[in-house]
């Protein structure tokens, strides 16, 4: 959940960027603030470490060459987020047509990296988690995602998807649902 004080940062951030003095700097601090959670973000969505950071410098650079046309009409938030998702799934759909596999078949390429980290341990809850999210369709993963690991609202949620609050809270039920199975074995 955002502080009401990183909104007026945000504001400040874009302000300062339009600035050719203080763009470089007012850049760093916007790649400090956001990383972290943009990083967590698409880790979820690719998995993979090295891929993961592919896709970040990919938002970042999107982020740079098109931050001073931003118009605020959403929060800064809002928009990185929609980036990150939009660059994630740009990714995954390369990675689709690069091994022309099926659906299922992807899902379980993504599920065999999951199960390839080194730090992997079926037997912890976050590992058997994140093998039940894997399981998850596409959008059902992210809304999953940006709900459960970012507590994201559904209007917030709305503005980075591009979909109504109600089939994001429908998305969300279902995904919830089938963690729940997967999880009990049901």
């Amino acid at each position: 959940m955002l502080d009401p004080s990183d909104q007026i940062d945000d504001h400040m951030l874009v302000v300062s960027f339009r600035d050719e003095k203080l763009k470089e700097a007012s850049f760093t601090q916007l790649v400090r603030k956001y990383q972290e959670r943009l990083y967590w973000h698409i880790r979820r969505m690719v998995v993979a470490h090295e891929d993961t950071n592919d896709i970040l410098q990919n938002v970042f650079i999107k982020v740079w060459k098109n931050l001073g046309e931003f118009r605020e009409e959403s929060n800064l938030y809002t928009w990185l987020y929609r980036i990150g998702t939009n660059e994630a799934l740009t990714w995954i759909e390369q990675q689709k047509r690069r091994t022309s596999v099926s659906l299922s078949d992807n899902e379980d390429l993504f599920s065999e990296r999951l199960t390839a980290q080194k730090d992997f341990d079926p037997n912890k809850i976050e590992w058997k988690l994140q093998q039940a999210i894997q399981t998850l369709p596409e959008k059902q993963r992210i809304v999953f995602n940006l709900r459960y690991y970012d507590e994201m609202p559904y209007e917030e949620m709305s503005g980075v998807l591009d979909t109504s609050v109600g089939a994001l809270k429908a998305s969300y039920h279902h995904a919830v649902k089938k963690v729940e199975a997967f999880l009990t074995g049901n």
